[in-house]
């Protein structure tokens, strides 16, 4: 009876694995230590058989402090750190599971060294095209904490450019302005351009942003003539606001009068005129002409007194034509 006894509790522990009647939970697995920009995550693989309503607590240390909860109770196999952290930080995480009255072991990680591991996100870029040459202009990542330049000192810019279509480069390497200006370029051509921050560090290089497009015009107007014309504008601009403003009430008081024609003044202008010029104008009728009967006598002929000028006109057409008076 016994060996039968013995045999069933040997093949009820190979069934139920590793985890064992006193009520321990198989630990998470996978335990790992994550960052980008400078944050501080933990994650994690769910234990083995792992049973419903599972829950997490996390704590975590410094080389000079010990073990602190900074996630209790958490549902998912992830704890973001947020503001537990600083730059420069060398950090070692433990996580255990719990289920009800059943708790797992803890599981640690190695020390982990913030500025070694974190992935350091691509730049932002920005171009302006003007004439043959093309402005790169860079911004750095947001950190969680601190900023770029504080963490990596030393951390340089490297630009790739080429033209649209075409698989040569040009790269530029080590450059620590964030504006730089790409000369000698080909009139009505579209350059693209991606840049990659470098700290100068194990190497560590950011992740290259994304490559971005910008076409070059003609390079014959100078370019002082934009600005010079852009500065005119905004001073012309300026200038009338200010006007506006200073003289406000001046110019509201000449636009919208308060004071108001009297009434008899109103009445005289909306009135028509009666004045005895303009009167004697209108009711005046076209003069009367004054002519006066013309008689055309040819060479050598007489016209008889009081004969009608028809008359004469009709012997006269009947001979040939002698001076201007037919």
């Amino acid at each position: 009876m016994s060996a039968t006894i013995c045999a069933f509790i040997l093949t009820f522990s190979t069934l139920c694995g590793s985890r064992v009647v006193s009520g321990v939970l198989n630990p998470p697995r996978n335990v790992r230590h994550t960052s980008f920009n400078m944050d501080l995550v933990l994650l994690w693989d769910p234990p083995e058989e792992a049973p419903e309503g599972l829950v997490y607590t996390v704590q975590y240390k410094t080389i000079k402090t010990t073990y602190t909860e900074v996630c209790t109770n958490v549902s998912t196999p992830k704890c973001d750190f947020k503001s537990h952290v600083y730059a420069y930080g060398k950090y070692t995480s433990q996580v255990r599971a719990q289920a009800g009255d059943e708790i797992s072991p803890w599981v640690e990680t190695n020390q982990t060294f913030l500025d070694k591991i974190t992935v350091i996100g691509s730049p932002n870029v920005s171009l302006f095209s003007s004439g043959a040459t093309i402005e790169v202009s860079i911004t750095d990542p947001v950190f969680a904490t601190s900023s770029l330049r504080s963490v990596y000192v030393r951390a340089t810019y490297n630009i790739t450019y080429w033209k649209e279509g075409e698989e040569e480069k040009t790269i530029i390497s080590n450059l620590e302005q964030n504006r730089v200006v790409l000369n000698d370029l080909v009139p009505w051509t579209k350059y693209c351009v991606q840049v990659q921050i470098d700290t100068n560090r194990d190497p560590k290089f950011s992740e290259p942003s994304t490559a971005i497009c910008e076409s070059t015009t003609d390079d014959e107007e100078p370019p002082w003539v934009a600005a010079v014309v852009t500065f005119v504008a905004m001073a012309m601009t300026v200038s009338l606001v200010v006007i506006a403003v200073v003289y406000r009430k001046m110019i509201y008081n000449f636009l919208c009068p308060k004071d108001t024609l009297p009434q008899h003044f109103k009445e005289y202008l909306l009135e028509p005129p009666n004045s005895p010029m303009y009167l004697a104008m209108r009711n005046s009728h076209p003069p009367e002409e004054v002519y006066h009967q013309v008689s055309i006598i040819p060479d050598g002929k007489t016209v008889e007194e009081g004969r009608p000028l028809e008359a004469a006109g009709t012997n006269c057409s009947r001979q040939q034509p002698v001076t201007s008076g037919c």
